[in-house]
């Protein structure tokens, strides 16, 4: 999966916006909440949280650790399977945005 389309996937969940992060492009919800940036070319952190579950035995996709905590995933773009890699980006979104947002609206 090439980076613009990952990023058009994350800025297509509802109330997610860009910003930078330290200098890196970021992805965030609900104020400001962060749920995904790009450290580098063709990779995605995404965080999904200690909940990682079997996303990180799957190809392309390895753990991403903040001191001894496990904040989410980092995928190699090149090698991920799409439908994994937009499961991810859904479950950061849904861990991060507000009730307001996760809550179906009447269509």
């Amino acid at each position: 999966m090439e980076l613009d389309a990952a990023v058009s996937a994350l800025l297509a969940l509802p109330g997610v916006t860009e910003a930078d992060h330290h200098g890196r492009r970021s992805f965030r919800v609900g104020g400001g909440h962060v749920i995904a940036t790009v450290p580098a070319d063709g990779v995605l952190n995404v965080l999904v949280g200690e909940d990682a579950g079997d996303a990180v035995t799957a190809g392309g996709v390895e753990p991403l650790w903040w001191g001894r905590k496990l904040s989410g995933v980092r995928v190699r773009l090149a090698d991920v399977d799409p439908a994994l890699l937009e499961e991810l980006l859904e479950a950061a979104w849904a861990r991060r945005a507000p009730a307001a947002l996760r809550r179906p609206h009447p269509g």
